[in-house]
């Protein structure tokens, strides 16, 4: 069995009657890539700071290295082995790029040297400049070079590609993915699906503070259809939203498209049964199952 490295149970969030995140569960396996999804204000960052110890549940559990986040010592064991990058790149904004990065490597007894000068001149960071002058990119840049030389045991990256051109993007991927490899977990989250449908073993798609979708990434792609009918007559919307996997329906007088996340096959089945003169079913995209999971759980179909 592998070992998990992030594991939360029914995990919750309020601030007084706004719940920011509302029984989450997640298991993430060490050496894996999984991405966190979900639109702004979905609780993803409020899900990342409780697995930080840097703010508390209001119910549930979360343990990080088997480790709780929210007890004081153990918190400091968790945040000693992990790499962070926040959505705000949390920089000093009246140091030197180069004082930050002797700063920060002060540190971490273990700090990869050598990856630390390949950042450096795959970045261009100009390390006598003031942080504060640079550009929303080079924050990117730099607060990507303060977590990965850490030779941490997990990543947690929250939008770590923001504002960075797609020939570094690419270069960042590559060295995730290599660093996967070689043991170390990665947990981020990133309006670029795209970037996470490259590179993402697993994901989780949260939406009001809930989990809506998650799974391996190619067993969602290989479940996960759209199927569009045409029928005789009208389209029977009703018969066939009893399937089970039939999710968001479309129709169009005769014609019905469905957006299915499994039980393709019984769906195709319930469809000729009532007459359907046309079927196609078509694989579809993460950005696709993203965009109607939300907008399923949004429109409180789920």
């Amino acid at each position: 069995m592998s070992e998990l490295i992030i594991e939360t149970k029914n995990l919750k969030k309020s601030y007084g009657e706004k719940v920011a995140v509302d029984g989450i569960d997640l298991a993430v396996e060490r050496g894996s890539i999984h991405g966190f999804l979900g639109r702004n204000g979905s609780g993803k960052t409020t899900s990342i700071k409780m697995l930080l110890g840097l703010t508390h549940p209001t119910s549930g559990e979360a343990r990080v290295f088997g480790l709780r986040p929210g007890d004081r010592k153990e918190g400091v064991r968790i945040r000693q082995r992990i790499g962070f990058v926040s959505e705000d790149k949390g920089l000093y904004d009246y140091t030197k790029v180069g004082q930050m990065i002797s700063f920060t490597r002060s540190f971490f007894p273990n700090w990869d040297r050598a990856m630390e000068d390949r950042l450096i001149a795959l970045f261009e960071l100009p390390l006598r400049q003031q942080v504060k002058k640079l550009s929303k990119g080079m924050r990117t840049k730099l607060a990507l070079l303060l977590a990965l030389p850490r030779r941490a045991d997990l990543l947690l990256l929250d939008e770590p590609t923001e504002g960075l051109d797609p020939a570094i993007t690419e270069d960042v991927l590559q060295l995730l993915v290599g660093m996967a490899a070689s043991g170390v977990t990665i947990f981020f989250s990133s309006h670029q699906l795209s970037e996470v449908e490259q590179i993402a073993d697993r994901v989780s798609i949260i939406e009001r503070g809930r989990v809506v979708v998650e799974g391996a990434l190619d067993d969602l792609k290989d479940n996960y259809r759209r199927i569009h009918l045409v029928f005789e007559q009208e389209a029977p919307e009703q018969a066939l939203a009893a399937v089970a996997g039939a999710a968001q329906f479309k129709r169009d007088g005769r014609s019905l498209t469905i957006f299915a996340s499994g039980n393709v096959d019984a769906i195709v089945d319930q469809a000729y049964l009532h007459n359907a003169v046309s079927v196609d079913v078509a694989p579809v995209t993460l950005k696709e199952i993203f965009l109607e999971s939300t907008r399923s759980d949004a429109g409180g179909a789920k």
